[in-house]
């Protein structure tokens, strides 16, 4: 199945010859090696760039093996660069294997490959593209290495307003399966519930935690499995990493002497962020302007993953929906935090109490904030004033969307609050005014 992601190869072309290395990076099984070797090639040569000026290798493939050593690499890509008037375009993927084991271990000499791709940079009639596995060839790394010439590009599994034209399927029918099964491409390959399942389950044993092992040299891989089933099941709750610790030792039902610390949780925790399965979201006090950075949200960069990892059975539509809100506002660029807000209130009319309020999302973007509520349902009165009552305090004019699952028309309220359907807001750009 063609998917013709224009976002992102329109921020592939806007980078063309900027002088740095473009940077594919993602969740694996997201569609990078796609997006470089299909998508952009292909428009590479319809803007008449000839076939054999497109350099291209995979590091994954048996018959590239040879190549996984950076010094032949860059040697058999210069020898393909036959012109010196002509410009070319080398494209890499899955890079990570030209970083031998040894390489990752030595903190203190940055990995050949490194040197061999500033070396290709160096020609000035060169341009270079690489994808590689999130987990072995993460962002930090480019930009600490090659000292500000890397250019990351972060590529998301699809968002709905990608996955609506290909599903075959109405919105309505459309939203549901996306919120069941998530976004990665190779899902729609699949036509029933078990098939889908299945490759979603797989992948975390397969791919993810196999990379994650690999690359840290984790010690204690049932502890990293642990982790990664706490924080499925707490989509959406505030967490800290003594709560995370403590959940997972009596989880695991581990004995006192082989408890796991919260220096290794936290480790942990930082490791599947790095892998790009897992986005943590600070608390912000909006009046106090500061964050609170013990505390905070993970949601899963993918609820079909999410769902996965769980075999399909804490599948809450509340958290789903807040799940899926979120992504979309990180695919879209935006930082976003958790809000929080404190007012000193009179309980039983005689002690004064100070009590908090949460704003699930405070997105910003350059010049622009927005303060974001989702809401399944606005089913009572009493679930209605609980929801909107945060915006009220807010004690400043910035845009207020409450997002639900069913709202029929996209309307402002009398307090100037914007209220939107889930779908109407995934598929409409209403955070550029």
């Amino acid at each position: 199945m063609y998917i013709e992601r224009k976002e992102y190869l329109d921020k592939l072309v806007g980078k063309m010859w900027n002088g740095r290395i473009k940077v594919v990076a993602g969740l694996r099984r997201s569609g990078k090696s796609f997006l470089l070797f299909d998508i952009f090639k292909k428009h590479l040569l319809a803007s008449g760039v000839p076939g054999d000026n497109i350099i291209e290798l995979n590091l994954e493939s048996i018959e590239n093996e040879e190549f996984t050593d950076p010094k032949r690499l860059y040697e058999h890509v210069k020898s393909k660069i036959c012109d010196k008037t002509q410009e070319y375009y080398v494209l890499l993927d899955e890079i990570q294997y030209a970083i031998s084991s040894d390489e990752l271990k030595n903190k203190d000499r940055p990995p050949r490959l490194y040197a061999a791709l500033n070396g290709l940079l160096a020609m000035k009639n060169v341009d270079v593209y690489v994808t590689g596995s999130n987990s072995k060839l993460l962002s930090v790394d480019i930009m600490t290495e090659f000292r500000g010439r890397g250019d990351v590009i972060n590529l998301y599994p699809l968002s709905f307003k990608e996955f609506l034209p290909v599903s075959g399927k109405d919105k309505e029918e459309a939203f549901n399966d996306y919120m069941l099964f998530g976004g990665l491409p190779l899902v729609l390959g699949y036509d029933n519930f078990e098939d889908k399942a299945a490759y979603l389950e797989g992948l975390y044993d397969e791919i993810y935690f196999k990379d994650i092992v690999e690359r840290y040299k984790i010690k204690r891989p049932e502890v990293l499995a642990s982790l990664t089933d706490v924080l499925c099941s707490q989509l959406g709750l505030l967490v800290n990493i003594n709560k995370l610790t403590d959940t997972v030792n009596s989880v695991m039902n581990l004995k006192k002497g082989e408890q796991v610390a919260n220096a290794t949780i936290s480790s942990y925790a930082g490791h599947l962020e790095s892998a790009f399965l897992f986005s943590y979201s600070k608390r912000y006090d909006i009046r106090g302007r500061k964050y609170f950075e013990s505390q905070g949200k993970y949601y899963a960069s993918d609820t079909g993953l999410r769902n996965a990892r769980l075999h399909f059975r804490q599948v809450e539509q509340t958290h789903l929906l807040e799940g899926v809100i979120y992504n979309y506002l990180k695919q879209r660029g935006f930082l976003v935090d958790v809000g929080m807000l404190e007012k000193n209130e009179v309980d039983d009319g005689k002690h004064h109490v100070r009590s908090q309020y949460e704003i699930d999302f405070v997105v910003n973007k350059g010049m622009y904030q927005y303060y974001i509520q989702s809401a399944f349902m606005m089913d009572s009165p009493e679930k209605k004033r609980r929801e909107l009552y945060p915006f009220s305090i807010t004690g400043n004019s910035f845009k207020k969307i409450l997002v639900s699952r069913y709202e029929a028309l996209p309307h402002y309220d009398e307090d100037g609050v914007f209220h939107v359907g889930v779908i109407d807001f995934l598929l409409n750009d209403y955070l550029s005014d």
